[in-house]
Parts: C-alpha cells; structure tokens; sequence
C-alpha cells in the first residue's frame, strides 16, 4: 500500500511491483482555486478528511485488505511538511498495527519511476526529464534506485511559471491546464520571450520569463491577445525544456528519454519531445497523464522497489519539506 499526501492531492494506491491494481487521487483544486494557490494549512486540513475515504476505496478497489499487503509506503519528503505529516502518521499507525515494513519515499524518486507504470521495459540507463510545480531537473537513471542530477533549475520551476503566467494573465488556477486550453486558441509566435539561460547549460531560469510576461501584460494591457499570450508562453517553457533534455540525452549517451512530473502532462511538451527523439532515435516514455500528477502509484513503486532490495525506514521515519534526491 502507498500513501501520497505531499501537496494538494490526497492520493493512495495498492500496487504489486509496477502493476497498479487500484489508484484513489482526491483533488483539492477546486478548495484552492479561491485563494489563486496552494494554501497550506487548507491543505493539511483536507488531507485529514480525505485520507480515510482513500485508503477505504484503494483497497476496495484492489480487491484485497490489510492482511493481504507486504509493506507500507509513504511519501515523506519534500513538501508541505503539515501535508507529509499526515501521510506519514497515516503510514505508520496501519505499518505499526499490522507489523508491516514501513518504506519512506522521495516525491521524485516516484516522480522518475512512475513511467513503469506504462512502461515496465524502460530501458536503463536513460534520461529522465522532470518538470512540475515544485520541480525541473533532468536526472541520469543509472538503474532503479540509482540517480545523478545533472541540470535543474536555478530559481523558479516551469509548473510554477505556468501558474504565475495564468495569474498574470487573469486564467486563474491551476496555471497549467488553463494555459494549454488558452495556448489551443493562439498564435505562438506574436510576442517574443526570453527563454532564460543559453549556452551549453543543462540548468534552467524561469524568474527572466516571469517578469517578461508581467511587463508584456502591463504594456500590452487591453491589446494583449491572451490565447497568443498564452500560446507563446507554452512554446517559449515546452521548447526550453526539450532543447534542455535532448542535450543532455546527447552528451550522455542515452538511447532513452522519459517525461514524468505534473508538467509531462501537457501536450505540447510530450508531443515536441516526442518528435525529438524520433529525428534523434531516442526512445522516448512518458506516463498515462493520470501518473503525471501526484499520485500514490508511484510512491508504491518506488517503495516496491526499496523493499525488494530489503531497505525499511523505522517509526522514526520523519517528514522534511525539502530533500536531496537520494
């Protein structure tokens, strides 16, 4: 059984290696869409109310109970820490009332793994491309269990600009989805943006892009096309992001790429990737959409995985809202 409460989804899985035979994602857009962003405390709140019911149903929906379940995983660092700590109490009291081994994981260690859930065969080693809110970074994935950051962003995360462009843009939240229904409507080449750093860097900058789009709203004001304004916003973090990637797959070696976070759901960033590592004969994986998000399917994996190699954390396990991926 896994258990993913880092953010503002309140999510539980049971899964059996990579096969996930029940996944429960309870969302709290719509209580946050109210104060434009993630509120934490609100957060923590209803992952109280939510949790049970989400436990409750994964099991039912896997068709098994308790006594049926080898170990017990957790996402426990980073995030919320009011968030995590829901989760992890949830964890261990179900770890300590039916002597389970208890395995915390990395939210980006699930992040990574989650494209076995489409794709158990995903070769090794391979470059991974994370993007989501809270992250960017491409990581080499020497094998499960086995990472090497090699780029990340240097200030902002492109899920977190996305959510500042929709802002500014007055589309409201989550950033994301309303700037790719927007962007399906526009012209991505009417206003030019910055697209951070250059050279030979594998990092990346979104601060540069934030103010740009801030003063392009305030010069433009009533003349700003908002479908073009958002059409090229998309382009302008999609084609970073892929200029990024490839490069790195390049100077790596890689015969792979994988697409995973909540970011790997839009679908001018999986298309523009997957036409790239076609003309480059790169494999190319990304999950179902319904994987990209947070969810406790991946935090399963990656705790299946832990425990096949026989590592367990104990009832110590804490919570940490942020964490070098290990």
């Amino acid at each position: 059984m896994a258990i993913e409460t880092s953010c503002d989804e309140t999510s539980c899985a049971v899964v059996v290696g990579s096969s996930v035979l029940s996944s429960v994602v309870s969302s709290q857009v719509d209580l946050h869409k109210k104060w434009g962003g993630i509120v934490p405390e609100a957060a923590a709140r209803a992952h109280l109310e939510a949790l049970l019911p989400a436990i409750e149903t994964a099991l039912e929906g896997s068709g098994l109970s308790l006594q049926d379940m080898a170990g017990v995983a957790v996402c426990n660092r980073p995030g919320l820490v009011g968030a995590l700590s829901v989760g992890v109490t949830a964890a261990k009291a179900i770890a300590y009332s039916r002597r389970l081994p208890l395995i915390g994981v990395h939210h980006l260690e699930g992040h990574i793994l989650s494209v076995l859930t489409l794709s158990p065969d995903v070769p090794f080693p391979h470059v991974c491309l994370t993007v989501s809110g809270g992250h960017t970074e491409i990581v080499r994935v020497h094998g499960p269990l086995s990472y090497e950051m090699v780029g990340q962003t240097l200030d902002d995360a492109a899920g977190e600009a996305f959510d500042k462009a929709a802002r500014l843009l007055g589309l409201g939240y989550p950033g994301g989805r309303a700037i790719q229904e927007q962007a399906a409507l526009g012209n991505s080449k009417r206003y030019k943006l910055p697209k951070g750093l250059s050279g030979g860097t594998l990092n990346f900058s979104f601060s540069g892009l934030k103010t740009a789009i801030l003063r392009l709203v305030e010069s433009e004001g009533d003349r700003l096309s908002v479908p073009d304004a958002a059409a090229c916003i998309q382009e302008t973090i999609a084609s970073v992001l892929a200029e990024r990637a490839m490069k790195a797959a390049d100077l790596l070696g890689a015969q792979a790429l994988t697409l995973v976070g909540g970011v790997a759901a839009n679908t001018r960033l999986r298309s523009l990737l997957s036409k790239e590592c076609e003309r480059a004969g790169l494999s190319f994986f990304t999950p179902d959409p319904k994987y990209c998000t947070d969810n406790a399917a991946m935090i399963g994996i990656a705790g299946s995985l832990r425990l096949a190699c026989g590592q367990q954390d104990g009832f110590e396990l804490d919570v940490f809202a942020n964490a070098p991926l290990p």
